[in-house]
C-alpha cells in the first residue's frame, strides 16, 4: 500500500487544470433567465421528443441538466407531458414510425407553441434524408421555429439556441 502511495506522490497531478473563466453557461443561462422571466412568467417548460435519433443529442440534453450545467437555475426544466410544455425540442431524422406521434404531441402542446429541431439530423435530415424509412427534417412533419445544428450541439449551443429563440419570439 505505501509502495501505491508513494507512487502517487512522485507522478504528481495529471489532469488539466479548470479554466479561471466563469461556467460557460453562466452568461447565456442569465440572458435566458431574464427572457424567460418576461415571456413566460419565470418558467420554461419543455417536452423532449426523440423522433428517431441515434442518442448523441439526448446524452448532450442529460449533460445540461447536470450540475455544471444546471439550466433549472434558469427557470428551465423538462416536463414529462406536452399538455404542460412551452417548447418543443425534437432530436433526430424522424422516422416514419414516429411521424403520427411526433404531430400528435405537437397538437397537445397549448398555443402559443414553439418547436426547436436539435441537430444536424432534426434541422436538415442529416445523412438520412428522406426514404421508406424516414420522413427527414422536423420541418416536413410539424412547422419548427429554430434549428440548433451540431452533430451533437453541445450544452451551450443548446442554451444559446434557446435564447435566440426567445429574443426573436
Amino acid at each position: 500500500m505505501f509502495r501505491i502511495f508513494n507512487r502517487i506522490r512522485r507522478t504528481g497531478q495529471l489532469t488539466e487544470p479548470l479554466p479561471a473563466a466563469e461556467q460557460p453557461a453562466a452568461e447565456p443561462g442569465a440572458r435566458c433567465q431574464q427572457e424567460i422571466a418576461r415571456k413566460f412568467s419565470h418558467s420554461l417548460a419543455i417536452r423532449m421528443v426523440d423522433a428517431g435519433s441515434c442518442n448523441g443529442c439526448e446524452l448532450e440534453m442529460h449533460a445540461v441538466n447536470n450540475s455544471f450545467y444546471d439550466i433549472e437555475r434558469f427557470g428551465i426544466h423538462f416536463v414529462a407531458s406536452p399538455r404542460h410544455a412551452d417548447l418543443l425540442l425534437v432530436t433526430g431524422v424522424v422516422s416514419r414510425h414516429m411521424e403520427e406521434a411526433l404531430q400528435r404531441t405537437y397538437a397537445a402542446i397549448p398555443n402559443p407553441k414553439l418547436v426547436i429541431a436539435m441537430g444536424d439530423c432534426a434541422g436538415c435530415g442529416g445523412e438520412f434524408g428522406v426514404s421508406y424509412a424516414s420522413c427527414g427534417a422536423v420541418a416536413n412533419v410539424i412547422p419548427v421555429d429554430a434549428v440548433i445544428s451540431g452533430c451533437p450541439p453541445t450544452p451551450e449551443q443548446l442554451l444559446r439556441g434557446i435564447l435566440e429563440l426567445l429574443q426573436r419570439s
